[in-house]
């Protein structure tokens, strides 16, 4: 279920304020109502996603200094304004000075709902490209970024931001290919651990007679084959995360030590009687449902209880089909940059293709594909994929976002094609440079991501 979409309503006549706020609640909107200026934008934060209606005349502070004072907070905010008979040249000014619309009163409720629906729309726009610069200035700094606006990612999001700097180790639950390491590095890069080592560890990779030398490391001569020293991965790790994927796959015989050493924060190699201390957070993950495993005897129920002080669960991309044009694109536009091939904008029916197929691989096989249709080209790259065509219309997505969706691919392929060329690309598009520019500042579109020239010609 979405959430509602909000709107905040500021007029100095609270009977108005009810009339508006209850048409528009009737409509399935989320109201605040505020009858002074100072206390709305007391509560105002840059992440508000949804719009602002205000009234022009009001007697502690008029409209256009409120309008100055909520666009001085946020220029992207979209503030309607209601203006009385013969305020028009007013409002015209506040148009001027960044107000997204206005509504002359009395108000007619079939226009205030058709721009509060235009409004909202591109704050979540506005929204949507604040978070993607963000991600990728954490990637230009090395730091991992998870990319999806889905529900289901936010609230793992949010979850995974609770914990940074917590020393509670972590149970991450996904299906193959859903970016559990992706998800254990974002853990430790966005941590205070961030500049310690971060040690990854299949054990389902490793053979069950060299598991507990890999983990908790050994002496010289500890066994048949020992023939020097080694540092086991929990010792290596150590001031920073050691990730444990596969953790299913952990021989019982391993599994308790692995609890002593969970529970005690130390280590003791085989063939040694010294025990080394350990400072470390342990990022454990799984495919499968180690409740289930421990319930039939498969894995140890104490050291499940002990490895899920925090369960992380990775949302399949089935189930959050809105992500998956925003993971194509970043996908896409990695492989051009690695291969040094253009970005094709993908088809209605190439999308409806990415939208229906059921993605078994989850992100991994939907990366594939972004790099196959890069290296290959759409047709070459999707009968590999052996996708079909959708039985009906994909609806993972309203036409205002298919619209902006294509938009922002055509602009990127006709600057891909023109090497970065204003001029060129204002012509190939039929677009006006002022108007070209706005659209790129919407998509988050820099030049040098599409192009090694700088020219403005």
């Amino acid at each position: 279920m979405t959430n509602p979409q909000q709107v905040w309503l500021l007029d100095d006549d609270s009977s108005i304020l009810d009339a508006l706020a209850q048409g528009l609640s009737l409509e399935g909107w989320q109201c605040r109502t505020f009858t002074d200026p100072a206390s709305l934008l007391s509560q105002l934060t840059p992440d508000f996603a949804g719009v602002i209606v205000t009234d022009l005349n009001m007697p502690q502070q008029d409209g256009l200094s409120v309008l100055a004072a909520i666009l001085k907070r946020d220029a992207e905010l979209p503030v309607i304004l209601l203006t009385g008979y013969g305020d028009v040249s007013i409002a015209v000014t506040a148009m001027q000075a960044g107000a997204y619309s206005f509504i002359e009163k009395p108000v007619n409720h079939s226009l205030l709902l058709k721009t509060l629906q235009q409004a909202v729309a591109s704050r979540q726009l506005t929204l949507q490209n604040r978070r993607l610069q963000a991600q990728l200035q954490q990637s230009r700094r090395g730091r991992v970024q998870l990319i999806g606006d889905s529900p289901g990612m936010d609230q793992m999001r949010q979850l995974l931001d609770l914990i940074l700097d917590t020393p509670a180790d972590v149970l991450i639950e996904g299906e193959t290919g859903s970016g559990k390491e992706l998800v254990a590095r974002y853990l430790h890069d966005n941590s205070a651990r961030s500049e310690q080592k971060f040690v990854a560890l299949n054990c389902g990779a490793i053979p069950e007679q060299l598991i507990e030398s890999e983990l908790f490391g050994c002496e010289a001569g500890a066994f048949t084959g020992a023939d020097k020293k080694r540092i086991g991965k929990f010792e290596f790790a150590n001031g920073g995360t050691l990730f444990l994927d596969e953790i299913e796959s952990t021989p019982l015989s391993v599994q308790v030590r692995l609890l002593r050493v969970l529970e005690e924060r130390k280590v003791t190699p085989l063939g040694s009687n010294q025990a080394k201390s350990l400072d470390l957070r342990v990022i454990a993950a799984t495919k499968t449902n180690l409740a289930e495993l421990s319930a039939t005897g498969d894995f140890r129920l104490d050291l499940y209880y002990r490895l899920n002080l925090v369960h992380v669960t990775i949302p399949p991309l089935r189930q959050r089909r809105q992500d998956i044009p925003l993971l194509f694109k970043h996908f896409a536009m990695l492989a051009s940059a690695r291969y040094h091939k253009p970005v094709l904008a993908l088809t209605q029916a190439q999308l409806d293709r990415l939208l229906a197929h059921p993605w078994p691989g989850n992100v991994r096989e939907l990366r594939n594909l972004a790099e196959r249709f890069v290296l290959l080209g759409p047709e070459a790259a999707f009968a590999q994929q052996g996708l079909a065509l959708p039985d009906t219309f994909g609806s993972a997505m309203g036409l205002s976002e298919r619209v902006a969706f294509f938009e922002q691919m055509l602009i990127e392929e006709a600057l891909n094609a023109t090497k970065g060329s204003i001029k060129d690309t204002m012509q190939a598009l039929n677009l006006p440079r002022k108007t070209l520019y706005d659209k790129m500042r919407k998509y988050g579109l820099l030049r040098s991501q599409l192009t090694d020239e700088d020219s403005e010609s």
